[in-house]
């Protein structure tokens, strides 16, 4: 799977990125179907103190996969937006099983 990260309106992070990446070949493992992963970071000023969006596009036969959170915090936008993307999957791959 080949991952590309883009962080908008915020400087870049390599501890992030490390992070991110870890956690998408977790969920290459678990679900091999996965070709390419398309990931944006960006930071927006909120009043309630979120304001850290990651949204994540998931390339895969059919068509795309797509999510995204807002979180006080980046971490827990990638951890949210990944389980959120991994009900997508199950529920996909749920489908797919009798044809493969």
């Amino acid at each position: 799977m080949r991952i590309s990260i883009q962080f908008v309106n915020m400087l870049t992070s390599e501890s992030l990125e490390a992070y991110t990446t870890k956690k998408l070949i977790k969920l290459n493992k678990k679900y091999d179907l996965l070709i390419n992963a398309e990931v944006f970071f960006k930071k927006e000023n909120d009043p309630k103190g979120h304001g850290k969006i990651c949204k994540i596009e998931l390339s895969l036969s059919g068509p795309r996969l797509s999510a995204s959170s807002n979180e006080k915090n980046h971490e827990m936008a990638v951890k949210n937006t990944i389980s959120d993307l991994e009900k997508q999957l199950k529920k996909r791959k749920g489908i797919l099983k009798p044809y493969l």
